[in-house]
């Protein structure tokens, strides 16, 4: 369970790596969807890790971020047009 716990903080921490390499290539800040992919893996696998070293808190973290991350990726879905890919 260990290596999910880490596996799921570096998922997590990867995506700001994403987001600083994509915001530095554009020379402006900004949101790569693969942020939210790396949010949704990472919180993931971290609220499996909460839940098993029953840890109310970090649950309850994890479960919030989750929604936040797929309502996200769910308000991009919608705002691209049906014929876009990726």
């Amino acid at each position: 369970m260990l290596a999910v716990g880490f596996t799921g903080q570096l998922l997590f921490t990867s995506r700001f790596l994403v987001q600083w390499l994509a915001s530095e290539r554009a020379k402006a800040s900004v949101m790569p969807v693969l942020f939210w992919w790396f949010s949704i893996g990472g919180g993931l696998m971290l609220l499996v890790y909460s839940i098993w070293r029953q840890d109310p808190v970090f649950i309850m973290g994890q479960t919030f971020g989750l929604v936040v991350y797929i309502r996200n990726l769910m308000l991009i879905s919608k705002s691209r047009p049906k014929n876009e890919s990726s």
